[in-house]
């Protein structure tokens, strides 16, 4: 399965996102609220300057207790991002999110944000994947 078709099974959430400027405890609100685990960072709704995840929250109140929640989001989140093509497969993003060690990933289109998968839209695909594999095998054993 491919990264489109796995936007197209997707609930139609849209993607949230916050701008740079906007505080974390207004970001930490929107991520209960939403009961997401990661918001879009972008200055002008278009461009992505970034990502926060409840990872970085909470690795930083770990670090410096709560005073990072009045801080402009900017200071915590991730600017250096990986991101995937609606064209990637499932596996490759797997491996991608195995190896970066994080749980959501931008899609990007001709340098334009489509859309965000999480891990778990991955590993649901992949599921899928596999046990249709898995019937067609056995479609072909049992000569169906």
């Amino acid at each position: 399965m491919i990264v489109s078709q796995i936007l197209k099974s997707k609930a139609e959430l849209g993607v949230i996102s916050v701008r740079p400027t906007d505080m974390v405890d207004d970001a930490v609100k929107l991520l209960s609220e939403k009961r997401i685990g990661t918001v879009v960072v972008s200055s002008d709704g278009e461009a992505l300057d970034g990502i926060l995840s409840e990872r970085d929250i909470v690795r930083e109140m770990g670090k410096r207790g709560t005073a990072c929640l009045s801080e402009p989001v900017s200071n915590l989140m991730t600017a250096k991002l990986v991101t995937c093509k609606p064209s990637d497969t499932a596996l490759e993003v797997l491996e991608m999110m195995t190896t970066g060690r994080f749980r959501h990933i931008p899609v990007m289109d001709d340098g334009k944000m489509i859309g965000l998968i999480s891990i778990g839209d991955t590993v649901k695909a992949r599921l899928a994947e596999l046990a249709m594999e898995k019937d067609a095998l056995e479609g072909m054993i049992m000569g169906h």
